[in-house]
């Protein structure tokens, strides 16, 4: 049963004490209009539409009008300190809705920003929100798969491919898609007890799907994809066919050691591995995990037996800097599957609201009069 979230007593349960506290005090000794400016303490992505909503359903349900000066619209870039909105209303009205209201876009924006950043670096592949199972719960999930559709559509704008979907069917529709998209995780493999028998039973199963297959599980990366494509010619053959790269950061992808990952690079992309790399990019080039090399060295095996349209999706561990050195190494990815844009430095997400107007006189505690409203800035009620 949903819960509603815009009642009094839902949102006194939820918020600070000291604002339940004030709007007890405010609604004794007289009420004012107040102007609330909403801002981040770094550089973000405007992710409001989560906020607003709610904001505009508790105006409904509390019967007020709540005006709201979205200066930063969806998608947009905002500096640090640079107010997202302006909310203007009933301080009684208002009081207690901060907590709630800051919850709902503080991780959005880093996160928007976050996945922004990471479509930029690859701009030729596309890339699928994996993170719902690292999420606190449904409602930090919906914030973090609205968050990818921000920043994968800004991406978009500038060329990029950005985010083509995610995992979850609650929340497939922020990126315009009818389901959410996966096939199977490392337990599915597990209990088919090979890899071309789980990749069997899940085409019976789902014949019309195309098919993504792991190929870490038992350590085998290069054989078991060869050995699902000699499996599935008609399926590599369409391009219907695809080998995920999910290899962790305690072992090499089958066959390769420091000495033999370097040599699949000078083979491919010698002039990324022949600059100055910090222990970091080095790392993601040609080390543990899923490296450069090792993105390289299955596409090489895949050609080489005659699978060229068999694609690549690659996860674990994808971040910014990573997909940085992927795409200066020419990396031949298809698709990155992540959840890396949550946003590693959880402080960084704390949004902010200070009143900057009471009664329409400007008033802002010392150190703030940066955030109050400049002439120009665009008006609309909730």
């Amino acid at each position: 049963m949903k819960v509603d979230d815009t009642s009094d007593a839902a949102i006194a349960a939820r918020t600070d004490v000291y604002f339940n506290r004030t709007r007890q005090v405010v609604q004794r000794f007289g009420d004012c209009t107040v102007t609330y400016a909403v801002f981040l303490r770094r550089p973000v992505m405007s992710a409001p539409r989560i906020m607003l909503e709610w904001i505009a359903r508790v105006a409904e349900a509390r019967g007020v009008k709540i005006d709201v000066d979205l200066v930063h619209p969806e998608g947009e870039w905002v500096g640090a300190g640079d107010p997202i909105v302006y909310l203007t209303g009933s301080f009684a009205a208002l009081a207690d809705l901060e907590t709630l209201y800051l919850q709902k876009l503080g991780a959005p924006c880093v996160a928007a920003f976050n996945a922004w950043q990471m479509c930029l670096e690859l701009k030729t592949v596309g890339f699928l929100a994996m993170d719902a199972r690292h999420c606190a719960g449904a409602e930090m999930a919906e914030m973090m798969a609205y968050a990818a559709s921000v920043g994968g559509r800004a991406a978009q704008k500038e060329g990029a491919k950005g985010f083509i979907g995610n995992a979850t069917e609650a929340t497939a529709h922020f990126f315009d898609q009818p389901h959410g998209r996966g096939t199977m995780p490392h337990a599915l493999i597990g209990y088919a007890g090979s890899t071309v028998r789980a990749a069997e039973m899940f085409h019976e199963a789902f014949p019309d799907e195309a098919l993504t297959v792991l190929v870490d599980y038992f350590g085998r990366e290069v054989t078991d994809g060869l050995a699902v494509a000699e499996r599935f010619p008609e399926l590599a053959a369409a391009g219907r066919m695809a080998v995920r790269l999910d290899t962790h950061g305690g072992r090499f992808l089958e066959g390769l050691d420091p000495a033999e990952s370097y040599a699949v690079l000078e083979r491919h992309i010698p002039e990324a591995i022949r600059r100055y790399r910090s222990d970091t990019d080095l790392r993601h080039m040609v080390g543990t995990g899923v490296s450069v090399a090792a993105v390289w060295r299955m596409r090489e095996a895949l050609d080489a037996a005659g699978y060229p349209k068999v694609r690549i999706v690659a996860s674990s561990g994808f971040n910014v800097q990573k997909c940085r050195v992927m795409a200066e190494a020419k990396a031949p990815i298809d698709v990155v599957g992540t959840g890396s844009f949550i946003p590693e430095a959880w402080g960084e997400t704390y949004a902010t609201a200070d009143i900057v107007a009471y009664d329409d006189q400007p008033r802002v505690k010392v150190g703030r009069e940066f955030l109050l409203r400049r002439n120009g800035d665009r008006r609309r009620g909730v």
